[in-house]
C-alpha cells in the first residue's frame, strides 16, 4: 500500500528534520511538504492553516497521514482530517490549543487515527513514565526535569510560546488539585545526569502536566526547567519575581526568548514515585532537541505505517508499549539514556 504522508510546516526546523529522518529509515514512503509559499517540487504544496481554501490539494493528492509541525491556533487542519478520514499527528500545540484540540475531537465521530504529540520532546515523556512502574495506578508522584540549552538550536515557535505565555499562571497538580503557578519561580534543587550536575530548576509549563493528570490520573505532576547558563536562570527567576514579564510588550519578551544557537545537548529527566520508592530515567540527545521531537515524530508515524490501530482519538504514548518505545529510542545513535 502507497503512503502519501503530508508535513505541515515542513520547511522549518522541526519539519526538515522529521523529513530527512522518515526518509533516511522509510525511503518507500511518498512525502510532502506543505507551507504556505509552496515551492519548486509537485511534492511541495501551498498550505496556508489560516486558509482552508488551500486544503482542497490534501485530498487531490491522496493525503493518508498530516503531520503538523506548525500550530494551528484556529484547528481547520484537525477539523479537516475528521471530516475527510485523515490521519493526523499534531506536535506542536501548547497545553491550552491542546486541551481545546483533544475537546474537538473527542466530540466528533472520528474515522481516521487522529493523535496529539504534544508533550514534551515529542510526547514520548508519558509513554517513559510507563518504562518506570508496571502500574500506573502504583504512581504518585511525577516530576520531570528539563534542561535546555541556549545554545541548541530553536524554532521561532518555542520562543513565541514563550514569548505569550510568561506572564500567565499555568497549571500543575498537587493531589488532583490544579495549583496555579508561574514560568521560572518556586526553584528546586535537581542533580542533572550526563556531566551537567547541581541547578536550579524552575516551573515550566508543558502539555505533560494536563496529560499525566487528567488523562493518566497521576494525582500530583510538576515540570522544572533549568538553562545551561546559571546566569540566565537565575536572571529569568528574578525578572519573573519582579514582574518585569508583565511590562515588556509581546516584541520585547520575544527578544529575550528568541535566541537559538548551532546546536548542543538536551536533557530531560523523569522521576517516578511509586509505592516502592522512586525510580529515575534520564535521557539526553546529543543532537538536541529538534533531533529528539522529530525523531519521537517519527517513531509514532512508524507506528501508524506498521501496526494496527483503530480509528480513535490517541495521545502519542498510547499507541505504544513503553519498553518497546524504549528500545526504539536507545537504539538511536544520537540518544542516550540512563
Amino acid at each position: 500500500m502507497e503512503h502519501n504522508i503530508l508535513v505541515v510546516g515542513g520547511n522549518g526546523l522541526v519539519g526538515k528534520t522529521i523529513i530527512r529522518i522518515l526518509k533516511s529509515r522509510n525511503p518507500h514512503v511518498n512525502i510532502f511538504i506543505g507551507g504556505r509559499k509552496g515551492g519548486k517540487t509537485e511534492n511541495d504544496l501551498k498550505i496556508d492553516v489560516t486558509d482552508p481554501v488551500t486544503f482542497q490539494i490534501i485530498s487531490d493528492k491522496k493525503i493518508s497521514l498530516v503531520i503538523l509541525s506548525v500550530n494551528d491556533k484556529s484547528d481547520h487542519i484537525l477539523r479537516f482530517a475528521i471530516a475527510n478520514g485523515i490521519d493526523y499527528l499534531d506536535i506542536t500545540k501548547p497545553t491550552p490549543d491542546l486541551v481545546k484540540a483533544y475537546h474537538i475531537a473527542k466530540s466528533n465521530a472520528v474515522h481516521s487515527r487522529i493523535v496529539f504529540s504534544s508533550g514534551w520532546m515529542g510526547g514520548i515523556v508519558n509513554g517513559l513514565v510507563k518504562t518506570l512502574s508496571n502500574h500506573t495506578e502504583d504512581i504518585q508522584e511525577v516530576k520531570l526535569f528539563v534542561y535546555y540549552s541556549v545554545k541548541d538550536l530553536a524554532g521561532e515557535s518555542s520562543a513565541h510560546f514563550m514569548a505569550e505565555n510568561v506572564a500567565k499562571p499555568f497549571i500543575r497538580y498537587e493531589n488532583n488539585r490544579q495549583v496555579p503557578v508561574r514560568h521560572f519561580l518556586d526553584s528546586e534543587d535537581f542533580n542533572f545526569t550526563f556531566g551537567i550536575g547541581k541547578r536550579e530548576a524552575y516551573n515550566f509549563d508543558v502539555p505533560d502536566l494536563y496529560i499525566l493528570n487528567q488523562i493518566e490520573k497521576i494525582p500530583n505532576v510538576s515540570v522544572k526547567m533549568t538553562y545551561n547558563s546559571k546566569l540566565i536562570t537565575w536572571l529569568l527567576g528574578a525578572f519573573q519575581k519582579i514582574k518585569l514579564f508583565n511590562i515588556l510588550s509581546l516584541k520585547e519578551r520575544r527578544m529575550v526568548f528568541g535566541s537559538s544557537g548551532k546546536g548542543d545537548q538536551s536533557v530531560f529527566e523523569i522521576v517516578v514515585k511509586t509505592n516502592g520508592g522512586n525510580k529515575k530515567l534520564s535521557l539526553q540527545s546529543t543532537k538536541g532537541q529538534a533531533e529528539l521531537t522529530a525523531l519521537s515524530a517519527v517513531l509514532h508515524t512508524e507506528e501508524l505505517l506498521r501496526n494496527f490501530h483503530e480509528n480513535a482519538v490517541y495521545f502519542s504514548h498510547q499507541l505504544h508499549q513503553p519498553l518497546s518505545l524504549l528500545e526504539k529510542l536507545k537504539a538511536y545513535e544520537t540518544i542516550n539514556i540512563q
